[in-house]
Formats: C-alpha cells, structure tokens, sequence
C-alpha cells in the first residue's frame, strides 16, 4: 500500500485502495504523506476515526520518524466553523432568557417550561462562558462535560453567518480562523468528509491547498457530498429568519415571511411524505413563490455589508438565512431534472415537517470538484462490490475501467488483502430455510432462529436489524425467553451501550443502521453478528428510489444499479463487524433466505463479503456457536 501510494503521487496518478480491518491502513498512507511538499489533507467520516489519527497514530508517526527527517512532522485539526466557540456570538448571547436557538428543531414548548429550559440553558452558557477564558483552541469537543445543541448553536457562528475576520470586532481572536493558520503551517491536516464537501462546493476556498488527499472511509463520501449539497424549507426556519431580519426589512417583506411560512405548515400538512414525482403541487408552490419573493425584497433592502456598520454580525446573520432561503426556494422553482424534492415528516405526529431538494446524482459533482490539482488516495475496507472497484468508481466521479481491467483512466486500484484468516477465524451462515421477508419487524420464524443462535453461545451478540421495529421485537423476545442482559439502541447513549457490551460478556446489544458500522468490539465479547435481513434501501427513500428510476428510465435496472450497490455496501460494513483482530472467532448469521436463493444478485452480495467458511445448514451453526460457548 505505501509503495502504491508513493507511485500514484509520482505518477499523479489516482487510486483506490481496499484494506480491511487490522492492516494499518491508516500507517499505510501516513507514511508516504509526510515525504510530499506542502500540506497533506487526510479526510474521515467518523470522529473515532479521526480521533484515533489525532490522539493515537499521528503522534507515534511523528515520534517515529524524527530521527529519520531531522524534525518531527506536525498536525493539525480542521474542522467547520461551528465547531468553534464564536467570541462575537457569546458577547451578545442572554444566558437569562430563552434564545431562537433554543427550541430550532422541536416543537413549542408546554406552560411552564420555558422557565425550565431557560434556566438550564442560561448554566450551560455560563460554563462555555468560564472556559472560554481558559481554552487555547475554542473546539466543542474539548469543552468536558459537554453541553445541549441548543447552548452551542446560541455560541457558534455557522460559516455561512460569519462576517469573516476583517469586520469582526473578534476577527484577531477568532478560535476558527486561528485552525485555519494552524493547518496552513501543518505537514498533516485531519478534517472530515461533511467539510471537505463544503470545501469542494465552495470552489475550495476552506481547506488549505494540497497536492494529496488521502479520503479514508471513502464509501461515505457520495453520501456526505449528497447532504452537503441538500437544501430544505420548514416553518420554523422562515419564522426565525423574520425574527431575526425584522428590524432591517420593510413591514410588507416581514409579513409576507410570515405569511409563506403560515402556507408552508398547511401545504406540508396536507401533501403526504414522499417523493414529488409530478413538480411541486399548488399547496406547495403557493408559499415558496411567495417566500421566494419576500426574501429577494428583503436582501434588496439589507444590502452590503459595510465595513464600518455598526452591527455587522446581526446584519450578516440576517443577510446569510434570508439569502440561504431564497436560493432554495428558487432552486425548487425551478424543478431541475437533476433535482430530487420530497416531502419529509418525522414518525411522530406533531414532528419535524420540511420540503427537501437534492441532487439526483453527485458523480458529476465530484469528477469535477475532487480530483482537480491534487493527487486523491481513496481508501476504506469496502471499496469492491462483486470484486470489482468499477461501481464505487463511478459513484466517486471516476471513468469506469474498460472490459476486465481493475483500474481506469487515470486511476488504479489496490485490493491489500486482510491480515486475517476468514475461513478459519469465521463462518457465515445463511438460513436459507426460512421463508421470504415479507412484512416489516421481526417475523417469527426468524425470531425463533434467531432465539436458538443465541442461546447456543450464550449472548455474545451483536444484533444488526433493518427498522426500529424488529430490533425491539428482537430485545422483547430475548428478554422474555432468557436471562441474558440485553441492550436495545434508544435506552441509553451509544457509547454506554457499546461500552456495557464490551464489558458484560453474556450480553447482546440490538439495534439499526448507526450499528452496522464503527462498533469496534474485538475478543469474545462479540462473537455472532446477526442481520435479520439484506439491507436494501426502503422504497420510500426519496434519493435511492428516485436514483433507481433514473436507470429504469434510461433502459437499465434500477435495482442492479442502485439497490444492490447500496445494499453490498451496508451489508459488507455489518458483517465486518465481527473479525476485528487475529484472535477473533465467531459466527455472522443472515437471517435472510434471499442470500443463497436470489440467483440475480444473491452470489453478487456473497462475493462482496469477506471470505467465511459459508453454510446454510442451522445445524453447522448452532453446533460452532455450541463449541465457542465452552470454549
């Protein structure tokens, strides 16, 4: 993998590497990073990943190496804007009284509670208030303990809010603009995926410049450039933006704001949650004409921002919501076909409502934006589907090889293989006796076999399932027919379950999708991982289906093109879950018959896993899972 990289950035050329678990990818291309001129940018989508570069493997790197270059290699972390304690925001913060911040993304408060979360709002503001006195860097994640989302919106600046250094009365202080410094001056900056997509729309003007970029967990980048290129509408958001503006935008602007976001709660009450298939319906396009030309009116009368105004960073917020509003309710306006809207309601009634508009693809986006100037190292233990790289190639904007090639042009790939003995460390068992999946939740038949693995090796499970429903079911099950401690995501934070898990070695921890990837619980503590069924994306996401049609339109199959890559890739990140050092040993079960029956795209999945002993006799299982129990 080193001598690989070393290549495509002598040759500049790209490359995508697979390297599983326990290969040291990270060491893999850390080291070749620090022989290139200038920054190199290391991109992650998980915080464990980049805590793991910061805390662990960049310092033993750099102490490593020092003898070797004649200095010790520094690092920097980057990170958005508002992950930094904003000195402007917490001058004119009221720890005494609630902020618009305060209740964004819930529903209004009962009688009586106002006080309540005032008060714990005003404590936690004090608190960011005495370490910001103390702190060197302004980072949220060094503020411990922490504090609500709600405290730490009323004291961040959003990139998009923010003067910039010059008008600030802060600007020589600025906890963000001084990352920014830090990661010029660095040989290795760590930043994360979501920015580096913010980066990329924004013509690369945030992340210093480089000619290396190493993307690790590089199957999460489409996903990550797909959100950062989502807009949404919702009452709330036009109503606070009319608070916020009302002083500097004519009364007849302020009242139509108010009036597109009263038919905005009607329309979005009235239209059903889903893909808008036929453009926007009337109840829909009536209030985002009408906001569309109230913030056109309000921007107008705002105008620039000077740099002697009095209150630049009011003003700058103000401009900053009006313009992201407008610039959205333009773009559904305009119903691009490359453009995907839908309706989107939160399962309970009174929930979150928005009008949403994403691209249909980000191929295009990325061909253009990613690889520009810049020598791009893909990395991740799932970049091969069937085998082969083409599909996550094209999903990353690249040329799809040509015939049997494994690389195309301008790019090349590498498969590095895995340190460990999958045949031999585990099997993958697959109950192709039990019928079909057909309803949602847990059916019982799968409840049963899924009650018998269990008790063979007496907890030690890690149970990955496709909704909320039948991992309940699963954990109501269990708990009635055995007395093994069972953890159910949504009863305690993630971190307590994962680590409670680690720890109580009879135990089994049930949940969804946040499960099926970055739960790293080596040893016997996890030693079956079952999936209830292939992870295949619900009809009703909006981008998957609308993506999916798009093929069918043009003469494909959707479902080979889009539902299958989508499901090989979720199902590879679960299954990894179990072999996570040489030591391992255990049992995944797949409780969905489709993996061995479905002839069209079953052997594809199967191949896009790593190697396991395979069966799909339940007595082959139960009697392994039997052994490891004495063992």
């Amino acid at each position: 993998m080193v001598a690989a990289i070393e290549k495509a950035i002598q040759d500049r050329e790209h490359l995508l590497v697979q390297a599983g678990t326990g290969t040291g990818k990270s060491l893999g291309y850390l080291t070749p990073a620090l022989l290139v001129e200038g920054p190199v940018v290391v991109s992650t989508a998980t915080l464990a990943l980049q805590n793991q570069l910061v805390e662990h493997d960049l310092p033993r790197l750099a102490a490593a190496v020092e003898p070797v270059l004649g200095r010790k290699p520094s690092f920097a972390v980057l990170k958005g804007r508002h992950h930094y304690l904003c000195m402007a925001k917490l001058e004119h913060v009221d720890a005494e009284a609630p902020t618009d911040t305060l209740f964004d993304d819930a529903p209004a408060p009962k009688a009586g509670q106002w006080l309540g979360e005032a008060g714990k709002l005003g404590k936690q503001v004090l608190r960011i208030r005495s370490w910001s006195e103390k702190t060197q860097t302004g980072d949220r994640d060094e503020l411990d303990p922490g504090v609500d989302e709600a405290a730490w919106k009323s004291v961040s600046m959003p990139a998009r809010d923010c003067v910039g250094a010059a008008r600030c009365p802060y600007g020589q202080e600025c906890f963000a603009e001084a990352s920014r410094v830090r990661a010029r001056e660095a040989d290795i900056v760590v930043t994360n995926h979501s920015l580096l997509a913010v980066d990329m729309l924004a013509e690369r003007h945030i992340i210093p410049p480089h000619k290396l970029l190493v993307v690790d967990e590089a199957h999460e980048l489409a996903d990550r450039v797909s959100s950062a290129s989502q807009a949404e509408l919702t009452p709330e958001a036009i109503e606070r933006a009319g608070r916020r503006a009302r002083t500097m935008i004519p009364p007849s602007a302020a009242e139509s704001l108010a009036e597109a976001a009263d038919a905005l709660t009607v329309g979005l009450a009235d239209i059903p949650a889903g893909r808008l298939t036929a453009g926007l319906p009337d109840a829909l396009r009536q209030p985002v004409t009408l906001l569309e030309s109230a913030t056109r009116a309000g921007l107008s009368a705002i105008g620039d921002i000077k740099a002697d105004d009095p209150d630049p960073v009011n003003k700058q917020q103000a401009k900053a919501v009006l313009d992201e509003l407008s610039k959205t309710a333009q773009r559904l306006l305009e119903e691009d076909d490359y453009d995907v809207a839908w309706v989107e309601k939160s399962e309970f009634g009174s929930g979150r409502r928005a009008l949403v508009v994403a691209p249909l693809s980000v191929a295009g986006t990325l061909a253009q934006a990613l690889y520009e100037d810049r020598t791009v190292v893909a990395a991740s233990a799932t970049l091969t589907l069937g085998g082969r790289f083409d599909t996550v190639a094209r999903s990353l904007g690249l040329p799809a090889p040509t015939a049997e090639a494994s690389s195309g042009d301008g790019w090349t790939s590498l498969d590095v293989g895995s340190p460990f003995d999958y045949p031999k460390q585990g099997i993958l068992y697959v109950a192709a006796h039990l019928p079909r999946p057909a309803a949602s939740g847990l059916p019982d038949a799968a409840g049963e076999e899924l009650l018998r693995l269990v008790e063979a090796l007496g907890g030690r499970t890690l149970g990955l399932f496709s909704s909320r429903k039948a991992a309940t079911q699963a954990a109501e099950l269990l708990r009635a027919k055995t007395d093994l401690p069972i953890l159910l995501q949504g009863e305690e934070t993630l971190p307590i379950l994962v680590r409670k898990f680690r720890e109580e070695k009879a135990s089994c921890l049930f949940g969804v999708m946040s499960l099926w990837q970055g739960v790293d619980v080596p040893g016997d503590s996890c030693q079956l991982v079952v999936i209830d069924r292939l992870p295949f994306p619900r009809p009703d996401e909006p981008l998957a289906a609308a993506r999916s049609a798009a093929v069918d339109s043009a003469g494909g199959s959707g479902f080979a093109s889009v539902s299958v890559p989508i499901a090989a890739v979720r199902l590879a990140q679960g299954v990894g879950r179990l072999i996570r050092s040489t030591g391992d040993k255990g049992v995944v079960a797949v409780l969905d018959s489709r993996l061995e029956t479905a002839r069209s795209y079953g052997a594809f999945l199967r191949k896009s896993l790593p190697p396991f002993w395979y069966t799909t006799r339940p007595e082959v299982a139960v009697g392994a899972l039997t052994r490891l129990a004495k063992s």
